[in-house]
């Protein structure tokens, strides 16, 4: 598959080292980089919502209502 991507900085300069390192076409580079990230075992810990009580009570079923309702607040 051919397409266009722009890459971070950071990510640009990872692949432009292994490419250097192994001797690597740039796809090639990006490819052995884009597989070592799916194969990376993942942490294993659960994403957990934290939440506090701000004073609000706002019914949020209609976020058009929440809106009006926090910039009538602002007056």
């Amino acid at each position: 598959m051919r397409t266009t991507v722009t890459l971070a900085d950071d990510v640009a300069a990872e692949v432009e080292r292994l490419r250097r390192e192994r001797g690597l076409g740039t796809s090639a580079a990006l490819n052995e980089l884009a597989r070592a990230g799916l194969t990376r075992p993942h942490s294993g810990q659960p994403f957990r919502q934290r939440s506090v009580p701000v004073g609000l009570r706002v019914d949020v079923s209609n976020v058009a209502d929440v809106l009006d309702t926090l910039d009538d607040d602002d007056r």
